[in-house]
């Protein structure tokens, strides 16, 4: 998501490009990476797993594509629940991250699975406070560890990533703790609701569209 001045940019840039329904200026594939050496032990019921990686819109529509995940949220994490909504987040003062929080079958997706596709297409882990045009602490790489297992596995992997020289930069990405609020209703869902809006035309869909053609087995 941007602030209002650069929503107006978009949509005078992109405008046209979405109303047409045509593909996006910018094409994006996945990053081939390594899989976790350590994953978490699945357990009965559902797992949570809680992730930050700039627009919670286009992570959103990443991890609705996965197999085994049952839901996906968008909202905020990091900082208190007074501030949890986007005006205050927006104003990069509150220490939340545009998040979303990820419900998922262990018996059909594990939790290091998805770590892979967070790291290798939904976002860009080598950036810092940033994502593509947003700027700012809220879209910072965050892993919101849910339990001490998922944190060891969290930082293993940043580590495995890190030693086998994964990506050309540093990965930027902290490994956090903090409560996940739920975004305001106009946030959630917002890919399968606004197909032509610029800015999922420009940032989101060939993001969507690398992850199916990177991880077609995991593709829903």
């Amino acid at each position: 998501m941007t602030k209002p001045l650069t929503y107006r940019l978009a949509a005078l840039t992109f405008g046209a490009l979405a109303l047409t329904g045509c593909g996006a200026a910018q094409a994006e594939r996945a990053v081939p990476i390594p899989a976790a050496a350590r994953d978490v032990a699945p357990t009965p019921g559902l797992q949570t797993a809680v992730l930050a990686g700039g627009c919670f819109w286009g992570m959103e529509a990443v991890f609705q594509q996965v197999r085994g995940v049952r839901d996906v949220t968008a909202g905020y994490a990091g900082g208190t629940a007074a501030t949890a909504n986007y005006r205050d987040v927006s104003s990069e003062t509150t220490r939340h991250a545009e998040a979303i929080r990820v419900r998922y079958d262990p018996r059909a997706v594990s939790y290091a699975t998805l770590l892979r596709v967070y790291f290798s297409v939904a976002h860009d882990p080598t950036q810092v406070n940033r994502q593509t045009p947003d700027v700012g602490t809220s879209y910072r790489s965050a892993i919101f560890a849910q339990t001490p297992e998922q944190r060891a596995v969290a930082n293993a992997y940043i580590a495995q990533l890190a030693a086998a020289h994964a990506f050309q930069r540093p990965i930027a990405t902290k490994v956090e703790s903090g409560t996940f609020y739920p975004a305001e209703a106009e946030h959630q869902d917002f890919f399968r609701r606004n197909p032509y809006h610029p800015y999922i035309v420009r940032w989101d869909k060939p993001k969507v569209a690398a992850f199916r053609a990177g991880f077609p087995r995991l593709a829903s």
